[in-house]
């Protein structure tokens, strides 16, 4: 195999490995044991996808520069993916809530540093990633669209028939496909298994590069004279609370909306397919729209998305409202890195990215777990399940948080970028 298709398989099974389990994780989580589930509280399952996630992006500017300094990248790849498929093997076992929440830390831990770590290993192979990059990470996309669409079809549900519509493939859901559901963590560890033996033997040479870039707080501390990163980390952080609870609730939304337990992978994937769509499009939307317009757009479809889902449509209308997704990612997240990015001097980018990313990927999950407490305790009584009046009720306060950062960004953002070389 060349260099660009070893690259673009690791991208593929770099996120197949979260893809097979994470969209599910909404309903498995605080289904009944009855049902099959784990019968988690909302308040445990926000701990478990949001708190995590919070802990593994704190540490993985640490553990990435360790591996940056010390180890050669594919091989400091193979080691963590080989634990972080243990993990999730031991994890598919348990029961219990404090199980699932310390090997669920343990997992981000050692997985959250491995996307800044294929990332840095692609591009340091690619003569020149910045038109060849965008097309190697585009199989990390495929590859959460292609579990989504491959573990329903041939788990939770039989005698498959074809059809025109995604996921192509459509058959009678199995009597037990919530407790298969759970059969995703496990086959999300064989994933990583297989992963780290690829990484090992299978990825090009990437040797330590010695004296790596370092955070430096401070000085990305500095950039906050700048009203434009002010008002952009207020509205990222606002934003990243409702990016995260969208993973925490959409999955079990879906099923209480009427949508059968084998398609919810295919209906959320919608999503990654719209975002793939949107950053083709996105360097001529900035060219032509300018940043502060482009983000608008982007935290609105936020503000949109979560409007319609408090509204009584039908399940549908909730599927074909996942495309949005494409519009909140690109528009918004892909756009805000590029500002920060132009917006930092040189010396200063990998500070400003880290902390962004805390912002993003850190602060925001922590405040998302008990902002979805908080939203759940209000959206339903005590000991009840959430039903679609609770939910309504429920995503009207993520649409009211989502439709403030629009105004923020709407009123308050200029752009104070200017073109920088290097």
């Amino acid at each position: 195999m060349g260099i660009k298709t070893r690259l673009n398989l690791m991208m593929f099974l770099e996120y197949a490995a979260k893809g097979l389990w994470f969209p599910l994780a909404s309903v498995f989580l605080t289904a009944s044991t009855v049902e099959g589930g784990l019968g988690f509280t909302q308040q445990q399952k926000g701990w478990i996808i949001g708190i995590p996630l919070a802990v593994g992006s704190c540490c993985a500017p640490f553990i990435g520069r360790l591996c940056d300094k010390r180890f050669a990248t594919e091989k400091c790849l193979a080691l963590l993916l080989f634990f972080v498929g243990v993990f999730k093997l031991i994890t598919a076992q348990q029961s219990s809530f404090v199980a699932w929440m310390g090997l669920s830390v343990a997992f981000s831990i050692l997985y959250v540093p491995t996307i800044a770590l294929t990332n840095s290993l692609a591009m340091s192979h690619l003569a020149d990633p910045k038109q060849e990059f965008p097309r190697v990470r585009v199989w990390g996309t495929l590859g959460w669209v292609a579990v989504a669409w491959v573990f329903p079809m041939i788990w939770l549900q039989s005698g498959l028939k074809f059809q025109w519509l995604p996921p192509f493939f459509k058959g009678t859901p199995m009597p037990d496909a919530t407790a298969r559901m759970l059969d995703s963590v496990t086959a999300a560890g064989v994933v990583c298994l297989v992963y780290a033996v690829y990484c090992a033997f299978a990825l090009p040479k990437t040797p330590p590069k010695g004296n790596d870039r370092k955070f430096n707080l401070f000085e990305a501390l500095a950039l906050f004279r700048h009203r434009s990163f002010t008002v952009l980390m207020i509205a990222a952080l606002l934003l990243s609370v409702v990016h995260t609870i969208y993973f925490m609730q959409m999955g079990s939304f879906l099923k209480t909306a009427g949508l059968q337990a084998q398609n919810v992978m295919p209906a959320m994937s919608l999503g990654q397919v719209s975002e793939i769509l949107m950053l083709a499009i996105l360097g001529p939307m900035l060219a032509k729209l300018g940043f502060r317009v482009t983000m608008a757009i982007g935290a609105g479809a936020f503000a949109l998305r979560y409007f319609l889902f408090s509204m009584q449509l039908p399940v549908e209308a909730f599927v074909a409202a996942q495309t949005l997704h494409g519009v909140c990612f690109g528009c918004f997240y892909a756009s805000a890195f590029i500002y920060v990015d132009r917006l930092a001097p040189v010396t200063v980018r990998h500070s400003a990215q880290a902390l962004f990313g805390f912002v993003m990927y850190g602060l925001g999950p922590i405040i998302a777990a008990q902002v979805n407490g908080l939203f759940a305790s209000y959206a339903v009584k005590e000991g009840e399940k959430m039903n679609m009046a609770g939910y309504g009720t429920y995503w009207l306060g993520t649409a009211v948080i989502a439709l403030i950062a629009t105004v923020l960004i709407g009123i308050a953002f200029r752009d104070e970028s200017a073109e920088r070389e290097g």
